[in-house]
């Protein structure tokens, strides 16, 4: 990528590598995560409850291993990561004292040289101290082989891992990786003196019962059905303020607002309150409802190494077959925002000047007509063999994904395609059969960024495929050179406006190849009781607990 003589982009290496670290009244701001800015005072001691209901359980918490959105409620609040990333988009410190940049010595002219500082004041849940041990096992256990790691981008580029002080870690990268100080941000840092103890991390029973260093500390669960976290009386940061924290698992989303009506819940989290339920929700008495534009993209994933999703002709088909305007209007009152692309429309990286989708039914049975689907018998068309049929799920009780998948059944039916629903519970649809790419097509909401990051190797880079033996998130298995190409220069890119013509381009090919049918950019409608204070949403992560730390009650 050359530079834009328009835009005149000529930053130099270190002024890129310094934005990429924080802002500069952030820098040395340790305590900046969670420092109360409302009217109410907390109190002086934990007090109280808060039960967040949720739509689907979580069941992992080894934070490290391959995981969904809801488990991260309990991550981030049972762990801490180096960094954090606020709602403004900037990056704090978190065990780290600050964040390293060339001007405070923490990252080398060439971007290659890391060196973090520590905290000296944090002890893991048991009362041992954590050091910088405890990071250089984190960072090693995720590239181990025998791990079965959630993301290992960005961490396999770190070489020479040295401890120089128990407050004091350096390493080098490989080669320079923009995205890598947003990945650690994300990177929640595990127990070395526990895990590393156990010959099979896999099964240790730290993934049952995990110890972390974060504001709660486990407590109880009971599967189907609720978790408890209880207050960490040693935290080392502000809060926490409430004694315990309650996961609730309400998999149907009606009977999940009906327990926020009736009070039965304190605050509706993932996957928030249904659409359809947005004015009931808005006139409740005493809660507080807000519209949060969401970084999640609601669409129809495709696992492309299926016969019927190999041809683009057939992706572009059911795309002008989708009537998105009625899906967005009718079943999500009009709250959800159209989009043509993964990047939230909210980021720098986002493009703007797409194709706008065109819902055109005789257009697409053209396409199909010219590419050599013929219908058969039945009605449904097929070619060399292979019929135009497959099965579509999501999760059971997610009643406007079941309509829509119902509504998108028929219009396919109007263009020769057979999509059949197969719905499963959340415990069975994000394990193996969505991880390892069992599916044939999934109607699934996705967040592709890490923090505020545009890199998306971790969702369409090749090797990102776990079903053929990668490491990553790529369920839909998308193969694509020149992305992997882009994807990988972007990495190394460090000038925003040269990354910025990356990513575009990147969105520009995705758009073309349409390996996911892109329905709408959600606008989460979260609502929580009107005595909660400190609750602050975080597009920037994906949880709502991303610091519950912060909740008391006024």
């Amino acid at each position: 990528m050359t530079n834009n003589p328009k835009t005149g982009s000529g930053l130099s290496r270190r002024n890129a590598l310094g934005i990429m670290g924080a802002s500069a009244a952030a820098l040395l701001a340790p305590n900046l995560l969670g420092k109360p800015a409302f009217a109410q005072t907390p109190p002086d001691a934990p007090s109280g409850r808060i039960i967040v209901g949720v739509s689907q359980e979580p069941t992992v918490f080894n934070p490290l291993m391959p995981k969904i959105e809801v488990d991260d409620n309990v991550h981030f609040s049972v762990f801490d990561a180096l960094f954090r990333i606020t709602e403004e988009g900037v990056i704090v410190p978190n065990l780290a004292t600050e964040v390293p940049t060339q001007e405070n010595g923490g990252i080398s002219e060439d971007g290659l040289q890391w060196r973090i500082r520590l905290r000296d004041d944090v002890r893991w849940h048991d009362g041992e101290l954590f050091t910088a041990e405890d990071v250089k096992f984190t960072l090693e256990l995720i590239v181990n082989p025998d791990f079965r790691a959630w993301r290992t981008t960005g961490h396999n580029l770190v070489r020479d891992i040295e401890v120089v002080s128990p407050t004091e870690i350096t390493w080098r990268m490989e080669e320079p990786f923009a995205p890598y100080m947003s990945f650690l941000t994300e990177t929640f840092i595990v127990p070395a003196h526990i895990l590393g103890a156990d010959d099979n991390p896999n099964e240790a029973a730290f993934n049952r019962a995990p110890i972390g260093t974060g504001a709660f500390r486990w407590g109880q669960r009971t599967a189907g059905d609720n978790l408890t976290l209880v207050a960490n009386p040693d935290y080392f940061g502000e809060g926490p303020y409430i004694e315990e924290l309650i996961f609730r698992y309400i998999p149907d989303m009606t009977v999940l607002f009906t327990q926020f009506q009736s009070g039965a819940i304190d605050l509706v989290g993932r996957a928030y309150i249904t659409q359809d339920n947005y004015e009931a929700a808005r006139n409740l008495p005493d809660r507080v409802v807000d519209l949060v534009p969401a970084t999640s993209i609601e669409s129809i994933y495709l696992n492309l190494e299926r016969p019927q999703f190999k041809e683009r002709a057939v992706r572009e088909a059911l795309y002008l077959a989708l009537d998105r305007d009625s899906i967005v209007d009718v079943l999500y009152y009009g709250l959800p925002n159209q989009t043509e692309t993964f990047m939230p429309r909210q980021s720098y990286y986002y493009h703007d000047g797409l194709p706008t989708h065109e819902f055109n039914l005789e257009k697409a049975r053209q396409i199909l007509d010219e590419a050599g689907w013929a219908p058969g018998s039945d009605g449904i068309r097929a070619k060399d063999g292979v019929r135009l049929s497959f099965n579509n799920s999501t999760t059971t009780g997610a009643h406007l994904r079941e309509q829509a998948q119902q509504f998108v059944q028929q219009t396919f039916r109007d263009i020769g395609v057979e999509m059949n629903i197969e719905n499963l519970p959340a415990a069975v649809m994000w394990g193996d059969f969505w991880g390892m790419s069992q599916f044939d097509s999934a109607m699934v909401g996705v967040t592709y960024l890490i923090a505020a990051d545009p890199d998306v190797t971790n969702r369409f880079h090749s090797v990102a495929i776990t079903a053929q033996g990668g490491r990553g998130s790529n369920t839909g298995q998308y193969s694509n050179p020149e992305v992997d190409a882009l994807l990988e220069e972007g990495a190394r890119t460090f000038d925003r406006e040269q990354r910025r013509e990356i990513y575009l381009r990147v969105q520009e090919i995705i758009r073309d190849d349409l390996p996911y049918l892109p329905l709408f950019a959600y606008t989460q409608v979260m609502g929580r009781k009107a005595g909660i204070e400190g609750f602050v949403p975080n597009t920037n992560t994906r949880s709502e607990t991303w610091h519950a730390a912060g909740w008391y009650w006024a």
